[in-house]
């Protein structure tokens, strides 16, 4: 079992700067998988980024390269999104995912073990 509390979010203007961060529990996290999807209004969840157990690997999807930065300290079991040069097009209900073992290089929801609540992101312009 894990457990995922998700924190950072906020109300930024375009341009501007969060760090999300999403506290993680359970024995498991530290060999997991873990990733960043967010939820638009009116829009279906997508993935936004991934990284590996090591931290070696980290994937993103095209809108956010260059932009976003995924990173994880499993020593405090905590893995973090730092979001830079934010869009009106970025604001969403960000979630943290644990991926399965079965699937750690997954995008899907049908690849996650277990979601975080969710932090909303708002960006104005």
């Amino acid at each position: 079992q894990v457990q995922l509390v998700e924190s950072g979010g906020g109300l930024v203007q375009a341009g501007g700067s969060l760090r999300l961060s999403c506290a993680a529990s359970g024995r498991t996290f530290s060999s997991r998988t873990m990733g960043w999807f967010r939820q638009a209004p009116g829009k279906e969840r997508e993935f936004v980024a991934r990284i590996s157990w090591t931290g070696g690997y980290t994937y993103y999807t095209d809108s956010v390269k260059g932009r976003f930065t995924i990173s994880r300290d499993n020593a405090e079991n905590t893995v973090y999104l730092q979001m830079n040069s934010l869009k009106p097009e970025d604001t969403a209900v960000y979630y943290c995912a644990a991926f399965k073992f079965t699937t750690p290089r997954g995008s899907g929801g049908r690849d996650i073990d277990y979601w975080g609540q969710g932090t909303q992101v708002t960006v104005s312009s």
